[in-house]
């Protein structure tokens, strides 16, 4: 099921997958305190236009707030609490390293088709979206980008990223959880078949503020190696980050080997994620799109 490269918005978020997500929105599990008033309503008490709850008055009050029809019947000043709008940022993580070029559907095309139909729910909903791609020694980031209009920029940004190399997953998400790009919902979008494991890099996001999704995007070929397009015979299979060579012979009990591995690998990672309140999904690259967006992220609370 070969696709086409992607080279415009209309490959990465075509009108049809744009007019349903019109009318979706990010949700958070969590309140957040941003920076500036947004879409995002807060238990925080502020001064928004919703009605909370009263207080007594205390000397400094604000006296705009007192209630005085409170006053006339009571003889007691009271103080008029509302909720307030806060601002949500929502960051997108992508995976830019080289064993992302893989498979069929591709799996780091799919990362950047599924990363911008995020961006768009966020964009057209006002929030503030950051877009961060991560390969070792490399990072790059699209911050602070608010308003439909931004989709363009969004897109263009997402069409000039290319994997190489290795993860620099930990590094990445040490920039995250360091930076004032905001406090909100996080989504990483990678294999995460990290060499050096997933544990330290989602430990510098995880527990900081974020709502965070881990969706581990797998291509069908690496679900299952003996699927159409799969791996078959006497191989040399060469690692797409450290270019090592390794000769195989590919036979039922190697392929039930690899089986289990990976399941240990997805296991410990969703076990792990559990543990530490993030919300852990597998993805094949072969699940359109919309389905993803409207249907899975809807029913694990993503988007609602």
């Amino acid at each position: 099921m070969s696709t086409k490269p992607l080279r415009k918005l209309d490959d990465l978020l075509d009108s049809h997958l744009m007019a349903r997500l019109d009318g979706i929105d990010v949700m958070s599990r969590k309140i957040f305190s941003g920076k500036m008033q947004g879409e995002r309503r807060s238990r925080r008490r502020g001064q928004s236009v919703e009605f909370a709850d009263f207080r007594p008055y205390v000397h400094g009050d604000d006296l705009r707030f007192v209630d005085w029809n409170i006053f006339g019947r009571l003889d007691r000043l009271f103080l008029k609490m509302f909720l307030e709008e806060e601002d949500l940022s929502l960051i997108i993580a992508i995976d830019a390293s080289a064993s992302m070029r893989t498979g069929d559907p591709d799996t780091f095309d799919y990362a950047r088709r599924v990363a911008m139909a995020l961006a768009y729910v966020g964009l057209t909903n006002q929030h503030r979206v950051s877009m961060v791609s991560f390969s070792a020694g490399r990072i790059e980031r699209a911050s602070n980008m608010r308003g439909r209009r931004k989709a363009a920029d969004a897109a263009q940004w997402l069409l000039r990223q290319e994997p190489a190399g290795g993860s620099g997953f930990e590094e990445a998400m040490r920039l995250v959880g360091t930076s004032r790009i905001g406090r909100g919902v996080m989504i990483v979008l990678s294999d995460f078949l990290f060499p050096e494991g997933f544990e330290k890099g989602l430990g510098m996001v995880a527990g900081r503020g974020f709502d965070l999704f881990a969706l581990q995007l797998l291509a069908p070929q690496t679900v299952d190696p003996t699927r159409e397009g799969g791996v078959a015979g006497d191989l040399v299979l060469v690692d797409s980050e450290t270019g090592t060579e390794t000769e195989v012979t590919v036979t039922p009990e190697l392929v039930r080997i690899y089986r289990e591995r990976l399941d240990r690998l997805c296991g410990a990672l969703r076990s792990y994620c559990t543990r530490r309140d993030i919300v852990h999904m597998v993805v094949e690259t072969s699940t359109p799109v919309d389905v993803l967006m409207v249907e899975y992220l809807r029913r694990r609370g993503l988007l609602r």
